[in-house]
């Protein structure tokens, strides 16, 4: 092997790594750049449910009948 084949051999490994670190970190450092933003935003406060009791029957063995027209 001369010098100019092994000159060009690493330049693909270098090649190959740079491709591979690429696709590896590209979606890490969006997705921390996402969370970046999201950690900046103001708080959100959710609206409460209603706390109103459920309806319980007084007579639980009773049922609603199905009116037929």
């Amino acid at each position: 092997m001369n010098g100019s084949s092994i000159h060009r051999s690493n330049q693909r490994v270098w090649t190959v790594v740079c491709a591979v670190a690429a696709v590896v970190l590209g979606p890490a450092a969006v997705t921390a750049s996402a969370l970046d933003q999201a950690n900046a935003a103001p708080l959100h406060h959710a609206a409460k449910a209603d706390q109103s009791q459920a309806y319980l029957p007084t007579d639980p063995t009773r049922r609603r009948t199905a009116t037929t027209a």
